[in-house]
């Protein structure tokens, strides 16, 4: 079992950085893919980024890339995303998932809870 804790969460002006983190559980953390998913109000959630449990294979949306930027510390059980450039549009509740294995699939195991950017114009 796996716990999520994201932070990093806020309001932000259009062009600026956000820098959310997720905090996991457990002693095999580099076992685990972790991603970030997002969801805007009326929206279904959609995928951002994801990283393989070593650090070396990186994922990104196309509505993302080039602007955030997915990281994993393995010694701290830590993964973050580095959203800069922000603009209205990536308003939305973000959230943590983690995979159970090595590489990411599509479907996470694990949720975090969330947490809301809001970034205005």
């Amino acid at each position: 079992q796996v716990q999520l804790v994201e932070s990093g969460g806020g309001l932000v002006q259009a062009a600026g950085s956000l820098r959310l983190s997720c905090a996991a559980s457990g002693r095999t953390f580099s076992s685990y893919a972790m991603g970030w998913f997002r969801q805007a109000p009326g929206k279904e959630r959609e995928f951002v980024a994801s990283i393989n449990g070593s650090g070396g294979s990186r994922a990104y949306a196309g509505s993302v890339k080039g602007r955030f930027t997915i990281s994993r510390d393995n010694a701290k059980n830590t993964v973050s995303l580095q959203m800069n450039s922000l603009k209205p549009e990536d308003t939305a509740v973000y959230y943590c998932a983690a995979v159970a294995r090595f590489w990411w699939a599509s479907r996470p195991d694990y949720w975090g809870h969330g947490t809301q950017v809001t970034v205005s114009s």
